[in-house]
Parts: C-alpha cells; structure tokens; sequence
C-alpha cells in the first residue's frame, strides 16, 4: 500500500499536467476517451483511452479501400484488436459514430443507416461510451454506473487484458475470439479459439470449422498440460477460473505492449511490441509443428517430434494400415495386438496373470477425458478393475483423470511440459517388455565392464609410462599423449549425451581463436565467437589451461545445464574435451551481455520497455531454475555480465558453473566454499555460508535496482558517504526522492509508474533477513501488477561497504569473478 501512495503523491500531479496525444496529423485526436450523446466521431476522428494504450476510430486494412470501425493498439494502426462493423463494411469516408436516442452506440453511412450497432434492447436512454486502457469499449448507464454492452463480450481475433473467454457448461455458450478471413478481410473466418470443459477438466481449444485443431491439454491450476514452455500463472499471465457454471479464461496485464491473437491460418500467437524495429516479436505459437496438430497420429498413436518417424504406436498396438503407415499417413492411428486380459476371462481369479500398465513421461494426456476425486492409488485400482479403461494419469491439482475405450491426439514432449500416463497393457506384453528390459540391462553391464577393463590397462600402461597414447580427436588418426585424468572426465562427459566438438573444428570456426573474435573474458578463461561450416555462430567458453579452479565448474556446468530448456536460459550446444583444453559451445547471442549496454553511458538502446522485459525474463528463467525444471537450481552468480541478450533483446541466464543441485525439498545448504561476485551475494551466504532461492532473489534484486539506475553497484564506493547501490536505493526510498537514482536515459512521465514499481520489489528483494525477500514467483506477480498492493521494504543488507567488513570480521581478496573470505566457517 505504502509502495502505491508513494506513486500518487509524487507523480499523479506530473502526469495530470502532461498532454499526449498519438493522433494522425489529418485527423483530429478528441481529447476524451467518452462517447456522448452529443459527441460525433467522424471518419477522421479518434478517440484514445486515458493512459494512451489503445484507441478508437477508423481504418483500413492493407489493400483494400474498405473502410471499418475498430481499436487498435496505439503503437501501430495495423495492431487492429477488435472490429464493429466486419461484416458491413463502409465504402467511403462518411461513417460517424454517436449514441443514439435509444442509448445504443451506433455507426452510420453518409445516408444516416445504421450500419452496426449494439441492439441492446432495453438500455437507458442515459448512456455514455468509455475506451479503457484494456482496449475495451463499455457502455454505461450513466445514472447507476452499471455496465450495459462491452466489446470484450463481443471479441474479434485477439485475447486482451480484463476479457474472458468462456464456456457455460449447462447451456454450452462460449465466448470466442474469432480469425478474419484474411489479411484484408476482418471478417468472420473459419478459426475460433476459447476454453473447453469437458470432463470436469478444462481445456482450451482451437477449432476449424467447428472440428478441433490444436488442444491445450488439461489445466492444473498453474499451467495447460499440454503447452510446451508455459512454466506458471505468474509468468505466461494466463489464469483458469470457475463461477458457478461458467468456466473463464483470464489474462493479466502485462508492463510491456503485448498482443495474443488467432491468425487466419489458425495459428495463436504471443508477440511483444519491439519498439526498436517498430514490429512485433513473436513469444510463442501453437500448433507449432504436426505433433500439434490435433489427433496427428490416430488413436492409439504417440506423436513426438524429435523421433523418426514422429509417430509410433502405443505398446501392444499396432499400425491399423501398415501399407499407409510406411508412406507417412499416421491419421488412422493404431489397434490393440492382444486382449487384455480381463476380456480374456472376466473370472480369472490369478492376480499374477492380471493386466498391468506402462508409464509414458512427458506426455500431453489424451483427448476425452473422465475425471474422478480419488487419490492416486484408487485411480489406478479403479481402472485397473474397469476393462474399459485403457489409460489413467494422476495430478495432484487435477485429481484423477482416466480413459474408456480409446486414446485420441497423444504427443509426447522432450522434457517441458505434460504429466505422467499410465497405458494398459496385458500381461503378455508387460513380460515380453521385461525380457527386453532383461535383454538391455545384460547389455550395459557387458559395457561398464568392458570400459572397467579399459580404464584398468589404461591405468597400468599410464603407471608404467606416466602418459598413454590414444587417437586425436581431430580425427586424421594421428596420435597424443593425454593422461588417465582426461580419460575419466571424458568418459563422465560421454554420459551426459552431450555433442562432442573436435579442438580442430572449434580452431577453425574462431580462426584459431583470434584475438578480434574474442568476446570476453570470465574467472576461468576466455569467450569467443565463432562459426561453424554450416553457417550457425557459436560462442565458445575456453577453460584457461592456467586456471586451477575452473576443472569443477566446467564439469558442474556441464552436469547442469545439458539437463536445462527454457527460453530464458542460454542453450549448450556441445562441449570439447581435447588434450588439455576444455571448451563449452553454446548458442551466440548477437547482444552479447547485460552490462555491455546497461553500464555504457553513450548506449541509450535500451529503453524502458526493454528494460522491463529484461527483468521479467531473468524471473522468469529462475523460476524455472527454482520450480518447475527437473532439478531445483540454485545459481549462485547472478550479475548483469552473466545475463545474456538476444537480437530482440530477450535475455538468457549463463554461466552455472557455480550453481547447486536442491534435492527433494531442500530448501538452502551450507557452503565452507563461497563463491561468487563481491555486491551481488545475500549477507547469509558471505557471513555463513547458506545459500538458497533467497540468496538468488536477493542478486535478482541488485540487478533491478543497477538496471533502474544504470550504474554498477561498485560505482557508488566513491561516494561521499561510501553508499553502495543498496544504501543508495534505500536512502533515495526512504527521503522520497527516487529521480536521483533512476537511469535519465529511461525517465519519462509515461514509464514513472512501472520504474517506481519496480523500485519497490528490488528494495523487497534485497531485504536483509532471507524470510523478508518475497519468493521468485511472487516478485513475477508483482511485475505483473498481479499483486496490485506492494508490502514496504524492510533495511536491505550491505547498505554501506565498510561496514560489512567491520560486521564480518574478515578479509575480502578477489580474483576473477571469485571472492575468497579468510578464515569463514560455514555453519
């Protein structure tokens, strides 16, 4: 609340005095954001909500003459996101729009007919029209207040902030958003999109005609089952809730321009306005790929697609048209081989002989599902007793869901999203799959033993010698000495799944790694760009063969990260373990690093709308660090030079290799070891030695506040009162006087709100005691306005540098990105 009034007694009255207006020069911008009876909207005219986000008027599409009523997106007329009259258009410049006698908003031609209007039949004569900056019209009565006629209840192919999709189980209406028929055409096209409950479980859906295209799977109260990269609520902004009979789908604001829509060709896409190239960037896409299409494969057929081919048959079922199969049409799916057993004597009194199932990981649940309040044990029984039942999963915040008869639209994902399915099979195929399992295990040991072996006469050969001789790895059939050392890390590397890169291809991608492709230099070596044969650039992490300290984070970086896919995540392509180099290859990043723009005075590119979208995505990428990735992740080193950007300036969290594994539910760990970048660690993790999601929250918000301000968090020592970045925040906080810390290249009238905002979570992130720092999924809520009122900042920790050295006791030295603490003893 405190965070709220700071905002409105400050800056409300700047604003208020502050007139913008993003009218075309040839019309005239009314300087309202209400329709009244007795104010006409001409062709030429536009009316834009209160905080300029949308406006209304008319337009054009591209390539036509036609002339319609719509709202679109203030940064661009071509960001149309709803239209009045789209199957009636206007053929010439004299459409106006007014409220009527009647109270109704009406559009009318040159003749004076009403072309479009919003029939309602029995609305008050009293009655005003209001742009909010959700880009909803509403129409009111003015003497109660109440709302009469929104055109969010009335949406056209694009799902904004405050609508709500819906589905009425009891009368099955749905609200939709509905695909033009073309680029040119507004009209109604054959595509809609909306939620489905079905089941007890909702869903959401596109349909062609009618006929499903692409489904979401299941909501689990957090994500869709089926969506590949939805980590959470608080970060897609997406939410799923039930009144009465009535299913609705929500969406939240968002700080950044954003658009989700339905395009003709079916395809629902998630973009963000770039205000650098003045065009959309595209967030996400479904279908993306034929595994999203629905039912791509037939019943009883598993669409993955990273396997060939994409589809393959559950286990004891078989291709219904082998011929058609081999040929690449899937779309008749599969049939059972066997009888269960249970239709094989439905009196069989021997449990041994009883049916069983076959678990699938990773895996959109099938279409048609039945649900049941049971727990997870009686789920299974009560298929297992039901012949019927050919496949159950179990959510814990779904319930138990199962499936009669047959499995429709399967897909199976490579690690990101879907749940648990449990298919039944009879027991014939359940033992044949344990002689295979038999057949695998014999296999491996027959390996490990043989590599045992190996390593045994390598290591008497090494003895023997000090050195063995093995085949490079450049692959001429030269030979080297390496020693057993490198052998062993290389096996364990081999395990990992990882590519492997010879030393001679990474030399000639950065041309022997000469000094004009050097990007940058970390605590354990050197960064390069390179580029491939085939064209991909690469960034290239050489381990300084100087640095006795890297060994256990190249390895710990490997272990991790191949394990890791998010999209605010850097992505390891390969590695190289050659003589006595070690490199890691990852995906080059054309923006290099945060700090590179952030902390350059002359680099005015990244604007607040940037910056912001920055910091959503480095929450977002600990998020699935914290929460939702196989493995809980705590980084450690969290600084801007280990923030990477892309070409559209998305950012990617790299370097692990001084991030810890969590296991089960851990929640922090004690460390004799402190690692990390002297301004950036929580005091518990320098003063004692524990780290955990709050010792990463509190890095987390010294980033906020050096992206606020555009300074380093060091560059305030000098100061005269030997403030850090912290201690400067907080006084600027405390004596209302935040303009002095905030970045001139960002400040505006328009961005103060979501500045300040965000000055506030950074000031509650680096609280000193861990339990005051809100958790990373509450902070992405509060970026989201989601949490509209913030809590107050508490004193942060290490507000002023001396006094963390006369608090600790001890002496700091640094070298590289590490900083070692003389006589700490972890507790």
């Amino acid at each position: 609340m405190a965070c709220r009034f700071f905002l409105l007694k400050h800056f409300f009255p700047l604003l208020m005095v502050i007139i913008y207006c993003g009218c075309s020069q040839e019309g005239l911008c009314l300087e309202t954001d209400t329709l009244t009876a007795t104010l006409m909207l001409n062709d030429s005219d536009t009316i834009d909500s209160s905080g300029d986000a949308f406006t209304l008027g008319f337009f054009t599409p591209h390539g036509t003459t036609r002339r319609y009523l719509g709202i679109w997106y203030y940064v661009s007329q071509t960001a149309v996101t709803w239209v009045a009259n789209n199957e009636n258009p206007l053929y010439d410049s004299s459409g106006r729009v007014t409220i009527s006698p009647d109270g109704n908003i009406i559009l009318m031609n040159g003749d004076n007919e009403i072309v479009w209007s919003t029939s309602v039949s029995s609305s008050p004569r009293n009655t005003t029209a209001q742009l909010l900056d959700s880009g909803n019209l509403v129409l009111t009565d003015s003497s109660t207040g109440s709302t009469i006629w929104e055109s969010h209840a009335h949406p056209g192919n694009a799902f904004l902030p405050t609508m709500r999709l819906s589905h009425n189980v009891r009368t099955n209406e749905m609200v939709v958003i509905n695909s033009w028929r073309s680029s040119e055409d507004p009209g109604r096209g054959n595509f809609t999109a909306g939620l489905f409950k079905s089941g007890g479980v909702p869903q959401s859906y596109v349909w062609n005609n009618g006929v499903p295209y692409w489904r979401s799977g299941p909501w689990n109260g957090r994500t869709f089952n089926g969506v590949s990269g939805m980590y959470s609520v608080y970060v897609d902004g997406f939410n799923v809730v039930t009144e009465n009979d009535t299913v609705y789908y929500t969406r939240r604001f968002r700080q950044f321009v954003s658009r989700n829509f339905i395009e003709t060709d079916g395809i629902l896409t998630d973009a963000a306005w770039n205000f650098s190239r003045n065009d959309w960037d595209i967030i996400w896409t479904a279908p993306n790929g034929k595994c999203d299409i629905y039912n791509y494969c037939g019943q009883f057929g598993m669409c993955y697609q990273d396997s060939r081919p994409i589809c393959s048959c559950f286990r004891g079922y078989e291709p219904s048209n082998e011929e058609e199969w081999d040929r690449g049409n899937w779309s008749g799916g599969c049939v059972r081989k066997t009888l269960f057993q249970c239709e094989r004597d439905n009196n069989a009194t021997d449990k041994s002989r009883e049916d069983g199932f076959v678990r699938l990981t990773f895996v959109k649940v099938p279409e048609f599902i039945q649900w049941s309040n049971v727990d997870e044990n009686e789920c299974r029984s009560q298929c297992l007793r039901n012949c019927s039942c050919v496949a159950y999963a179990y959510h814990s915040e779904i319930g138990c869901m199962f499936w009669n008869e047959t499995l429709f639209d399967t897909q199976r994902f490579p690690g990101d999203a879907g749940s648990d399915l449990y298919v039944r099979a009879a027991y014939s195929e359940l033992e044949r799959a344990k002689d295979d399992k038999a057949v695998i295990i014999i296999s491996v040991i027959g390996s490990f033993i043989a590599a045992l072996i190996c390593l045994f006469l390598s290591w008497l050969m090494c003895k023997r010698n000090g050195k063995c001789m093995t085949s490079s790895a450049n692959g001429k059939g030269e030979t080297r000495l390496i020693d057993t050392n490198e052998i062993a890390f290389q096996s364990e590397i081999n395990n990992k799944e990882l590519p492997f890169y010879s030393l001679e291809m990474l030399s000639n991608a950065t041309n022997n790694f000469a000094i004009v492709n050097k990007l940058g230099m970390g605590g354990f070596g050197s960064v390069y760009k390179g580029k491939l044969e085939n064209g991909q650039e690469i960034a290239v992490k050489r381990l300084s063969a100087a640095s006795g300290q890297g060994l256990e984070e190249f390895r710990n970086e490997v272990i991790l990260i191949s394990k890791l896919q998010h999209k605010n995540l850097v992505r390891l392509l390969g590695c190289c373990v050659d003589s006595q180099e070690k490199m890691l290859i990852y995906e080059y990043l054309q923006n290099r690093s945060l700090d590179v723009f952030l902390f350059d005075a002359s680099q005015d590119v990244l604007d607040w709308s940037k910056r912001f979208n920055i910091i959503e995505g480095i929450g977002r990428g600990l998020l699935y660090l914290h929460r939702d990735s196989i493995l809980k992740i705590i980084h450690r080193d969290l600084k801007p030079s280990n923030i990477l950007l892309d070409e559209y300036w998305n950012p990617k969290i790299s370097d692990f290799g001084m991030a810890r594994i969590f296991l089960g539910n851990q929640d922090q760990a004690n460390t004799k070891r402190v690692v990390g970048t002297f301004g950036y660690m929580a005091p518990e993790y320098v003063m004692g030695g524990r780290f955990s999601e709050k010792s990463d929250v509190f890095s987390f918000g010294v980033i906020v506040l050096e992206i606020i301000s555009g300074r380093r968090n060091t560059s305030f020592y000098n100061d005269e009162l030997s403030l850090g970045l912290l201690g400067y925040a907080w006084k600027s906080w405390k004596e209302e006087n935040a303009l002095d810390l905030i970045d001139e290249r960002i400040w505006s009238p328009k961005s103060m709100s979501g500045i300040m905002r965000c000055m506030c979570i950074g000031l509650l992130c680096v609280q000193e005691f861990p339990d005051r720092r809100p958790n990373i999924s509450t902070i992405l809520s509060m970026l989201s306005s989601e949490i509209v009122d913030l809590p107050v900042p508490d004193h942060p920790g290490f507000t002023d540098r001396w006094n963390i050295r006369s608090r600790i006791g001890l002496s700091f030295s640094t070298k590289g990105n590490k900083i070692t603490l003389t006589g700490l003893e972890g507790r």
